[in-house]
């Protein structure tokens, strides 16, 4: 069972933004690289975004320059600001550790947790 909790999903319009955040209680994870990934209906997960233990940040070419993933340290949580939302960003989002560190993030370790929907739709 994953230890994170994904939240901030909603639905929007094209254009729109939301803020998606990844916390857990067992971690501090400002030791760690976190990545957040994401599964559109009928689709294999892919890795969106990462940002590792030096705060170094990665994006998906799908993404880059939309996309902003940042740590809260004071709140042990790692937010995605997703801007210009477009229909092809609708998915279950996801939050991990990636087990080959930021270079690769593709694959995560354990289990995936609930995540948080986010719907874009006009």
């Amino acid at each position: 069972q994953s230890q994170f909790v994904e939240s901030g999903g909603d639905k929007v319009q094209p254009g729109g933004s939301l803020t998606l955040s990844c916390t857990t209680s067992e971690y501090t994870l400002d030791e760690y690289a976190i990545a957040w990934y994401r599964q559109a209906p009928g689709k294999e997960h892919e890795g969106v975004s990462c940002i590792s233990s030096t705060d170094s940040t990665y994006y998906a070419d799908s993404v880059k320059g939309r996309f902003t993933i940042s740590r809260d340290n004071a709140k042990n949580t790692v937010s995605l600001q997703m801007n210009s939302l477009e229909v092809e960003d609708t998915a279950i989002y996801y939050c991990a550790f990636p087990q080959y560190g930021c270079f690769d993030y593709q694959t995560p370790i354990g289990d995936w947790g609930q995540g948080t929907q986010v719907t874009v739709s006009s």
